[in-house]
């Protein structure tokens, strides 16, 4: 195997670890977990509380600190209080895992002579993108340790969640430079503008999905096809406040549906183009995708009046899920975007 193959297995598997911690960052927040580590450790953090009287002290910050439990969480028992530190804890430390990971074969790479200079410049910038987003989940975490929310701000939550992704689609495509070989290009510079768009589509559904997280909206409406019984709220024709969770909940199904039309666009726009491998192979994923995504969306609302109070139950499996899916189709589309990028003078024209 060339060098160049092993540097792009190795950021395939930084990818899927990245793609682990967003689900890792689902839970705590489902699990209402978030804020139960009061404090910025990048390095002590590591370990967690040993012994009872450090369990009491971290307790202790978290009840001093947090308006969650202050009006939240009053009945927590140091038990309860364990179950929550653990998903956080799981959460960073997974985040410390990452980062060895790229680091410790980073420093073998270049003794070794793997990497050209672009190659460099590249990894540099992932390192620095990593270390961007562990900052912003910190910001985020901080926005709700005080006495005035429950929660985290949900807007900090979709730039630490939207950054998270940004981060997974820069090591991908970074991975696909290496791995893809130019015979297996497209040159159609229709379909390339097109799956631009279905990306920014896909990129403001999935700002808006964390802003169903961060607002807890998926549980004011949970009925299908109907939002409360109507299919327009009275809050979306009245102009109410943006951020309205019933207007942020009818925004993101009507995303969802634009979505699903326009991948059905994609499917008849690609069935006859079979001009690489590759590209023939995976050009029906997002459709799939997206199929499954809606369907969970559907079954996560349905289920979404029944939540377990820092546990997992259904509705919890299913968000996950979903949260799931949606990267694996943001992964398709990226995938199927760099594929379309050969030059007219690599490719044949369709």
């Amino acid at each position: 195997m060339n060098k160049n193959k092993i540097v792009g297995y190795w950021l395939l598997i930084g990818v899927g670890m990245l793609i682990i911690q967003v689900l890792l960052g689902g839970i705590t927040r489902l699990t209402g977990s978030g804020l139960s580590i009061t404090e910025w450790k990048p390095i002590l953090g590591t370990i967690p509380p040993l012994n009872d009287a450090e369990w009491q002290h971290a307790f202790m910050l978290y009840q001093e600190k947090t308006g969650q439990y202050k009006y939240l969480n009053q009945d927590f028992t140091i038990s309860h209080f364990k179950f929550i530190y653990f998903w956080e804890w799981m959460h960073r430390n997974w985040a410390r895992l990452i980062s060895i990971v790229f680091l410790i074969p980073f420093i073998y790479f270049i003794i070794k002579k793997y990497f050209n200079v672009k190659m460099i410049s590249n990894l540099v910038a992932l390192f620095l993108l990593g270390a961007a987003q562990g900052l912003i989940g910190w910001i985020m975490v901080k926005s709700g340790l005080n006495d005035d929310i429950l929660y985290v701000s949900h807007i900090k939550l979709a730039i630490h969640f939207i950054s998270a992704l940004v981060l997974i689609c820069f090591t991908c495509w970074f991975a696909l430079t290496l791995l893809v070989e130019n015979q297996a290009k497209v040159y159609h510079p229709g379909l390339k503008k097109y799956i631009l768009w279905i990306l920014l589509l896909l990129g403001i559904q999935l700002t808006y999905g964390a802003f169903m997280a961060g607002l807890k909206a998926a549980n004011v409406a949970p009925t299908w096809p109907s939002i409360n019984g109507a299919y327009i709220p009275d809050t979306v024709l009245n102009g109410d406040y943006i951020f309205n969770t019933i207007n942020i909940h009818f925004i993101h199904r009507m995303l969802a549906y634009i979505l699903l039309i326009g991948i059905i666009i994609w499917q008849i726009k690609v069935q006859p183009i079979r001009d690489s491998l590759l590209f023939n192979r995976i050009k029906s994923l997002p459709l799939v995708l997206v199929t499954i995504q809606v369907l969970l969306g559907i079954f996560t609302l349905l289920t979404s009046s029944v939540q377990v109070r820092n546990g997992f139950g259904l509705f919890e499996y299913l968000a996950q899920a979903h949260q799931l899916v949606a990267m694996f189709l943001l992964m398709s589309l990226i995938t199927l975007l760099y594929i379309l990028g050969a030059n007219s003078r690599d490719s044949i024209k369709p």
